[in-house]
């Protein structure tokens, strides 16, 4: 009898079964599959043209899909329907993009967007994984957002706090310090739990404020998607660029210290709130910051739109036309 840990929808299931088979972890699955679709994106943005390119982007867009669509099971548990939605739709769209990539290849036709797309994602996804997969540089990040987060705090009059040491979540349940920690701090060679490296943030009388931050809180997420997205514009130049680099991480850097601070002193100073079942932190962590994030990424693009018109180009080019604005078209009078 093979036990499934993996979730009981049919695909999940089906991939704790190849799992166990293979004497892997159902977390270790799919980070193989995800990393090999993202290695298969880059190799067909860097070899456009070439024999095989086609049918290695479309193998890697069903598998990225894949490997997105598998992190909704996380997304069910701690009740996140907009991360939900979002993964779940993955592995359709990750689908529909290799079917685009036959098609155009059956009609010998190039699309330059859909080049530049596999880069993006590319692009975006592996800086990302690294990072999450080399402890050093994952504690680094998530430091720097504590960091960030506790001046914030006390820059601006909200009270006096105080970092924690760094913690381990376990896989298997538990948390252990990270002096404690065994594991290699070149590469993630064990599971961790869904916290993994997480430093908890205290008052300066010691009191816990029970909010710890995880990778999850640098808006590293935020930052690589526009790393991707300027990254992969083959045709701009390396000046350009540098400069919509600089403009947009250090900008989201701010953006997102400012979301952290602000849910740690709503969570403090709004305690006893209730609405509709979600306490404050629920609510300004889950709903209120995502809402204002996503706005704020709608500015930044626009921002970046005319410094980097071609971005704007491709981008388009994935929207139906019959949600284009409409120009208004001037009657001159005779």
């Amino acid at each position: 009898m093979i036990r499934v840990e993996s979730m009981s929808e049919p695909i999940g299931a089906l991939l704790g079964v190849v799992a166990e088979t293979m004497g892997m972890s159902g977390d270790g699955l799919r980070l193989l599959l995800g990393s090999i679709g993202m290695l298969l994106l880059a190799l067909s943005f860097h070899r456009h043209g070439q024999k095989g390119s086609v049918q290695a982007a479309a193998a890697g867009w069903i598998l990225l899909g894949l490997f997105v669509y598998l992190r909704s099971e996380y997304y069910v548990k701690i009740d996140d329907p907009l991360l939900i939605l979002m993964t779940a739709m993955a592995l359709p769209g990750g689908i529909l993009l290799a079917m685009m990539e036959i098609r155009d290849a059956r009609n010998e036709v190039s699309d330059e967007s859909l080049v530049w797309f596999r880069g993006m994602v590319a692009w975006a996804m592996i800086p990302y994984h690294l990072v999450y997969s080399i402890p050093f540089l994952n504690i680094a990040v998530v430091m720097l957002t504590a960091s960030s987060a506790e001046w914030m705090l006390e820059f601006a009059g909200m009270g006096q706090y105080t970092l924690g040491e760094v913690m381990v979540e376990l896989h298997d349940g538990g948390e252990v310090t990270l002096s404690a920690w065994g594991g290699n701090m070149w590469i993630l060679t064990e599971p961790l739990g869904e916290g993994g490296f997480f430093v908890p943030m205290y008052h300066a009388d010691g009191a816990p404020v029970h909010i710890a931050f995880i990778l999850s809180c640098s808006g590293l997420q935020s930052m690589i998607i526009f790393v991707g997205a300027i990254a992969a514009l083959r045709t701009v130049s390396l000046n350009r660029r540098l400069r919509g680099l600089f403009i947009a991480v250090p900008t989201i850097h701010v953006l997102n210290t400012f979301r952290n601070a602000g849910i740690v002193w709503l969570s403090h100073s709004y305690s006893d709130w209730i609405f509709m079942g979600l306490n404050m932190f629920d609510f300004a962590h889950s709903y209120a910051a995502k809402a204002a994030s996503l706005f704020a990424m709608f500015l930044m693009a626009i921002a970046l739109f005319d410094l980097l018109p071609e971005l704007h180009r491709h981008i388009m080019r994935f929207i139906p036309p019959s949600l284009w604005p409409k120009k208004q078209e001037s009657v001159s009078e005779s």
